[in-house]
């Protein structure tokens, strides 16, 4: 199954004109998806006293860290679509994965003597597409590719994922028209598995 974790609040957005040609591509190709739009379910990324407190008993407050939770565990390929602000993840996304991952001790990943040992490694492929301000070459050379060096190598890495791509849409303020319209026909026509 392929999972797509969607964060963006408004549906005119480019990232979700992704969604939209993602779930036609996968639908044609009859590939099984679920989706999780974090800001529909309006999923709250903060970790309260309580939850802090029930994580060393491997529960939670939130019925939708454990829905979330399961799906991961389920999912042979993840997408992530997002947008890239102020050099990093949103701050929703972020708490998705602090709030998910660290609900899943044991599940998501488990604590030994010498870090994390991630337990999500049915996750054989992860896509990470992003739009940003700045232009892609940008991010890579001179903001220090977060992205790559923290979120895909560091974080989806440890979780246990494998096989982790990043396609940014950069300049995304000034780009024409034209642009996006190539740049999605060619989402309509990339595999994900």
């Amino acid at each position: 199954m392929i999972l797509i974790i969607y964060c963006h609040p408004y549906d005119q957005s480019f990232n979700h004109a992704e969604l939209e040609i993602i779930k036609e591509n996968l639908s044609a190709a009859h590939q099984k998806y679920e989706i999780i739009d974090l800001y529909a379910d309006q999923f709250n990324p903060v970790y309260s006293k309580e939850e802090l407190r029930l994580y060393h008993q491997g529960q939670t407050t939130d019925p939708l860290v454990t829905k979330y939770l399961k799906l991961c565990q389920q999912a042979d390929t993840v997408i992530f679509i997002t947008p890239y602000w102020w050099n990093d993840i949103p701050g929703m996304l972020k708490g998705f994965i602090d709030k998910v991952m660290k609900e899943g001790e044991g599940l998501s990943h488990t604590v030994t003597k010498i870090g994390v040992k991630g337990e999500l490694t049915n996750v054989k492929h992860c896509y990470v597409l992003t739009t940003s301000t700045s232009p892609t070459w940008y991010i890579r050379f001179f903001l220090g590719n977060a992205i790559k060096k923290i979120l895909i190598n560091k974080t989806l890495r440890q979780l246990g994922f494998r096989h982790c791509y990043w396609q940014n849409f950069g300049g995304i303020t000034n780009s024409s028209l034209e642009r996006r319209r190539k740049y999605l026909d060619q989402l309509t026509k990339q595999t994900f598995s």
